[in-house]
């Protein structure tokens, strides 16, 4: 049998749960590295809804992070837009994110998609475009700076 030297280690696509306990351990470790100082990280999620009667009807769930909040879905249903929902549920999560001493509030949207329209008019500025990033699709970030 060939030392581990020789043979270089296998790849393989880890079962749903099974690397939980390696990211869990190496979590600090990497972002420290990753960004050259020992990095403190607080991270959570949130999921922000609105109802109409027992039913949701919108959500918007956001992950904070180092003093920063990303947005990362945001959906109202079809029957229930153009009453303010979503605009709502945004404004909800800056209140949050402020609270929790973020500065800014970034999302990513498809490039010239109305989702881009809909952020720009809650207050949000182009940051970049990536062209082809997602799907062979430009998508543009989006932030707002909450102080």
């Amino acid at each position: 049998m060939p030392s581990s030297e020789t043979v270089p280690p296998e790849i393989e696509t880890a079962k749903p749960g099974d690397a939980d306990v390696f990211w869990r351990s190496n979590d600090r470790n990497w972002r420290s590295e990753l960004w050259n100082f020992r990095v403190i990280w607080h991270e959570q999620a949130h999921d922000l809804v609105v109802r109409d009667g027992p039913e949701i009807v919108g959500g918007l769930h956001v992950r904070i992070a180092a003093s920063l909040a990303h947005i990362e879905a945001l959906y109202v249903l079809p029957a229930q837009r153009a009453r303010g929902l979503g605009r709502r549920l945004v404004a909800r999560c800056e209140e949050l994110a402020n609270y929790y001493n973020c500065h800014k509030v970034s999302v990513a949207v498809f490039a010239g998609h109305p989702a881009q329209a809909f952020f720009e008019r809650c207050g949000y500025k182009i940051e970049a475009v990536l062209p082809q990033h997602t799907f062979k699709l430009d998508v543009a970030l989006l932030r707002k700076f909450l102080l």
